[in-house]
């Protein structure tokens, strides 16, 4: 009897619907392939039903997430909702309440992929980010004293536990063990001014790096760390971090791997359920164009099935998306520059799964 999955669909905003579509499309070929099949369970959470009903994200709903086994996300961001308010509302609520503590980012150059790099290949740019999910300055602890006066002050606190932090460090020494390329963690942090949250961090990753002897444990200040990334990407294989950096340098990881049209992440509780997104905003200039780029859903896609356990799965859809880009068909990662729609770019990668 074949494997089943139930998994969560929550095309969101935008191109969030657009990008979903395909990369549900290239999951199902590789799922055929590999004998496994899916029940996918739509969710309409985002800016249409905000707007209709007021709802952001129901209690209910959020139980019967954690019965399911993954769930796969287009993009949140709706340009008539004010700022925040989906974006905490469901996607940090997500995180915190799913207990999605790791926050996964590849970060692959692909073939035929433009990089702002000079003389940098694929063979350079090649590292996992791992992101410490559900602490950090991202808790909303703090607060405002005389609001809206010439005295106003502004407190927000950076919450890091060694529970939590322990935790996330564990599972990037972990990830660097089973990943086996250069067997090396890069600490990323801020020791010389941070120094209570950064001190935390910098001693708990000493002490479980004394469990893994074969792992090469490093570290860099965040600012280096943007200077290397640019400079000599090479350098880096697997990179652990807290909440507020690592939001910050994936992005410039982005960057370099060629833009948002690729970037996939992954929310991850590695206990119970985890939720996989392309890294780029809903786009809704794009929205309906059929001109978005849908690689990074696609990749999202693997991700998903890497985690699930269908690890030749993901690498036939890896391999899939490699084929496409060397075959030049796909002219740029750019929305409305690629040589091929949204659809036709999801349909060449499932051919070639």
């Amino acid at each position: 009897m074949s494997k089943f999955y139930k998994i969560a669909q929550l095309p969101g905003d935008g191109t969030g619907p657009e990008v979903l579509r395909e990369g549900v499309k290239v999951v199902e070929a590789a799922a055929k392939k590999n004998n496994f099949k899916i029940e996918w369970t739509p969710y309409d959470l985002g800016g249409e039903r905000y707007i209709k009903t007021g709802e952001i994200l129901p209690d209910s709903v959020v139980e019967e997430f954690k019965k399911l086994d993954a769930m796969f996300l287009g993009a949140i961001g709706h340009p008539d909702v004010k700022p925040g308010i989906l974006e905490k509302g469901i996607l940090l609520r997500l995180r915190f309440e799913l207990d999605q503590y790791i926050n996964l980012r590849p970060v692959k150059l692909y073939p035929n992929v433009e990089t702002p790099l000079k003389d940098k290949a694929p063979a350079d740019i090649d590292m996992i980010i791992v992101r410490e999910n559900t602490e950090g300055l991202y808790v909303g602890a703090g607060g405002f004293l005389r609001k809206d006066t010439p005295q106003e002050v502004a407190v927000q606190e950076s919450i890091n536990t060694r529970f939590g932090v322990e935790r996330c460090v564990r599972y990037a020494f972990e990830l660097t063990k089973k990943r086996n390329k250069n067997n090396k963690l890069t600490l990323c942090g801020k020791t010389n001014v941070l120094t209570y949250a950064s001190d935390l961090w910098q001693r708990t990753f000493n002490a479980v790096g004394k469990d893994y002897p074969q792992v090469k444990g490093d570290y860099v200040n965040v600012d280096a760390a943007c200077m290397w990334l640019v400079k000599n990407p090479e350098w880096f294989d697997i990179i652990v971090t807290d909440n507020l950096f690592g939001d910050i340098i994936t992005d410039l990881a982005a960057m370099i791997q060629g833009g948002m049209g690729v970037a996939a992440g992954g929310n991850i509780n590695p206990e119970g359920v985890s939720m996989f997104e392309p890294m780029g905003g809903s786009a809704p200039k794009y929205t309906g164009k059929n001109i978005i780029n849908p690689i990074a859903a696609i990749n999202a896609g693997a991700m998903m099935l890497e985690t699930l356990g269908e690890t030749k799965a993901a690498k036939d859809i890896d391999n899939a998306v490699v084929k496409a880009l060397e075959s030049g068909k796909i002219k740029s990662m750019s929305a409305g520059k690629m040589g091929l729609s949204t659809t036709e770019t999801g349909d060449l990668i499932a051919s070639l799964i």
